[in-house]
């Protein structure tokens, strides 16, 4: 049982930066593709971005190309997304989820562990 745990989130200006964490119980972390949902209120959640188990790939959602980016430190067993040129569009809780897949996984329902979600609030 892999356990996730989110940090990182908060309240933020629009044009600000957050950076968010997730940290993974597993020792085999280095195994899994991980990726960023996020769910707004009275929304679905949707794709963020996912990484692949080595780090050298990743894929976004267009909502946020160019502004979030995606990274993963296998010797810590972290997974972060850095996001920039924050809107309040993107006020959500943020999950981070891992796929006992080495590839990138874009569908959720592929996920097979989910954290417990970080707020983050961007205001106008």
């Amino acid at each position: 049982q892999v356990q996730l745990v989110e940090s990182g989130g908060g309240l933020v200006q629009a044009g600000g930066s957050l950076r968010l964490s997730c940290a993974a119980s597993e020792r085999t972390f280095s195994t899994y593709g991980m990726g960023w949902f996020r769910q707004a209120p009275v929304k679905e959640r949707e794709f963020v971005g996912a990484i692949n188990w080595s780090g050298d790939s990743t894929r976004y959602a267009d909502s946020v190309k160019g502004r979030f980016t995606i990274s993963r430190d296998n010797a810590k067993n972290t997974v972060y997304l850095q996001m920039n040129s924050l809107k309040p569009e993107d006020t959500a809780v943020y999950y981070c989820a891992a796929a006992r897949e080495y590839r990138i996984v874009v569908d959720a329902t592929e996920y097979d562990y989910w954290g417990q979600g970080a707020q983050v609030t961007v205001s106008s």
